[in-house]
């Protein structure tokens, strides 16, 4: 199914701080999860991952820091700071509520 841009731009932030949320991740692993996790059927752009990692980073949400990975290549791990936990548990509770509201208007057997 291909999705609204504009829809996936406004979850793409949800997105990340759940992801990073679990645990600190790097940006292809970000995209990669969120495909596997959503049956392929959320296929987010590098070029759309990238700048909202680092706008959340400047936001004071992400914290980055330089790793190598097991190959040997350096890769930068975000993971949420205080502020971006509070907005993570925020995220969910709007997300929730709002799906519980579609499911009500559009009923169960679409959603």
């Amino acid at each position: 199914m291909n999705f609204d841009r504009e829809f996936l731009t406004g979850s793409l932030g949800t997105v990340i701080l759940a992801l990073v949320g679990e645990r600190p991740m790097y940006g292809y692993e970000m995209l990669q999860e969120s495909q596997r996790r959503s049956g392929n059927r959320l296929l987010m752009k590098e070029g759309t991952l990238y700048p909202a990692l680092h706008q959340m980073e400047r936001a004071g949400l992400l914290a980055g820091e330089w790793r190598r990975g097991e190959s040997g290549r350096a890769r930068k791990y975000y993971r949420l700071t205080p502020k971006g936990r509070r907005q993570a548990q925020s995220k969910r509770r709007q997300w929730q509520a709002i799906a519980a509201a579609m499911r009500g208007i559009l009923g169960d057997q679409h959603g």
